[in-house]
């Protein structure tokens, strides 16, 4: 039978000394997050230009993204298994080398991007990204729970919104860069389909070398070593079990809209826009999650009162004026259009205001915040699925800033008292990223049935969960044991 009982706090990892907090060790962290971030949208660069190099359909084109983030499942699988067999290998190796291998097995998997062009072999590029998605794996059983611990649990979802923060900076120059670099500066050089990604992945690969030279002779503080714990400890404790499938939720919901916005978009019913149009809104999208990381990294710290509703106030107005500058830019005039820019931008502000109230309601509570927040995604898509025109459109491009809190929030939440069982929590969370590859083919399959609007009410299912989890599945977890 159930009973409600005080759960018993696993056996806790090596403490920081006071409360202390890291601020070195950690801004060395977000370089990681960035990094990831920055990669992870390339490939968004590398499916048309595969498509376009070996004459693919586009269901061999998607098979970019079915290696990498398939890595990410199969390398979590794996590290879980090690784990309840033999013992955590964190526990035993330490945070900080668990990053250094991450890098290495990244910088391998970038570098095999060199033989994939020189042979002009698909099947190798696919290779060398899942291998890059086996390190990032490792760097995110490694570093999320590092970030966690690095100074006072009670602000722990700050400081992961602050390095998802990082990571949104990453996702949000990343095809700007990545673009120009394969689209435009290598074709110009001559150097077309295949070969116009060696060179950027060479660098990437000397970037994650110099990056694991750089962890491993840094100090950094030791903490993780110590008691290493065999089995599936992790598993008796409800709400990780929940925090996993919220994850899988989150992801999944979040991939979904971002793989189908510019379709959505382009529908008649909706705003009809062409795709570079649609662009534009993509871009405030993603943009979005970046303000929101940075607003939820200030609202669940411990600043003072004033200075924090002083940021509050300023990041989603800088944030607007970035929006607005980069929206502004004509590239075919080679000139600035204000109100051109203004017209896109304009009707973003209602968001960013509303997303301010719903911190001031989150009282820097990371389950109340999650709570909330969900609850507005799923009403963001309620309406969407609903009404139409530039309502609906609004509606989708918003969902951005209000679904950024999701993954440190989430991530937070389920290692929270976890203790020695840190990196065996953290693998199951990576794991369950599988949601990004699992939900978007049956929103797909949704929509060839039923048509692309009605197709979101995959996403909004899965946000419902979501804020099901900051409402009752974190905090009924931690109270609940399965008594027989």
């Amino acid at each position: 039978m159930t009973a409600i009982n005080t759960i018993n706090t696993p056996a806790s990892t090596p403490q920081l000394s006071g409360g202390q907090t890291y601020r070195g060790p950690f801004a060395i962290m977000t370089v990681l997050f960035f990094m990831w971030g920055f990669m992870t949208v390339f490939n968004d660069i590398l499916i048309p230009r595969f498509k376009e190099a070996f004459t693919l359909d586009y269901l061999h084109a998607m098979l970019v993204q079915f290696a990498f983030f398939g890595a990410y499942g199969g390398g979590s699988l794996t590290y879980f298994i090690i784990s309840a067999t033999t013992g955590d290998p964190i526990a035993k190796i330490g945070y900080k080398n668990g990053v250094v291998i991450g890098l290495l097995i990244a910088a391998t998997g970038s570098a095999l991007f060199w033989p994939a062009a020189a042979l002009v072999s698909y099947p190798l590029f696919l290779g060398g990204l899942f291998v890059v998605g086996l390190g990032f794996a490792m760097l995110q059983i490694a570093a999320n729970p590092y970030v966690t611990i690095l100074g006072p649990e009670r602000t722990a979802s700050s400081r992961l919104n602050l390095a998802q923060a990082f990571n949104s900076v990453g996702t949000t120059i990343g095809p700007l860069i990545g673009g120009y670099l394969i689209f435009q500066y290598f074709a110009k050089t001559g150097a077309h389909g295949a070969d116009s990604v060696e060179v950027p992945y060479l660098a990437f690969c000397i970037v994650f070398l110099i990056l694991a030279v750089v962890f491993f002779c840094i100090r950094l503080p030791h903490v993780g070593e110590g008691k290493i714990e065999c089995g599936i400890g992790a598993l008796k404790y409800p709400h990780v079990q929940l925090g996993v499938l919220a994850i899988f939720m989150y992801v999944g919901g979040e991939v979904s809209i971002g793989s189908t916005i510019i379709s959505f978009l382009g529908q008649p019913g909706v705003a009809g826009l062409t795709t570079v149009e649609a662009s534009k809104y993509v871009s405030l999208f993603w943009g979005g999650m970046l303000i929101g990381r940075f607003m939820g990294a200030v609202e669940l710290s411990e600043m003072k009162k004033f200075n924090k509703q002083l940021a509050l106030v300023a990041i989603p107005i800088l944030g607007f004026m970035l929006f607005w500058i980069l929206r502004s830019w004509n590239s075919e005039h080679q000139a600035f259009d204000f109100a051109g820019g203004w017209g896109i931008v304009k009707n973003y502000l209602p968001l960013l205001g509303l997303c301010w109230v719903l911190f001031q309601f989150g009282k820097a509570l990371a389950g109340r915040t999650l709570l909330i927040f969900g609850t507005t995604i799923v009403i963001l898509l309620a309406t969407s699925i609903f009404e139409g025109g530039k309502l609906a459109m609004w509606c989708i491009v918003g969902v951005g800033l209000f679904t950024s809190i999701g993954w440190p929030n989430i991530f937070s939440l389920a290692l929270d008292g976890m203790g020695v069982y840190k990196s065996q929590v953290s693998s199951l969370l990576v794991m369950a990223i599988l949601g990004g590859a699992l939900l978007p083919p049956l929103q797909g399959w949704i929509a060839d049935k039923h048509g692309l609007q009605i197709s979101y009410i995959v996403p909004l299912i899965a946000y419902a969960y979501v804020a099901f989890y900051g409402l009752y599945a974190y905090k009924a977890g931690r109270r609940l044991n399965i008594n027989s």
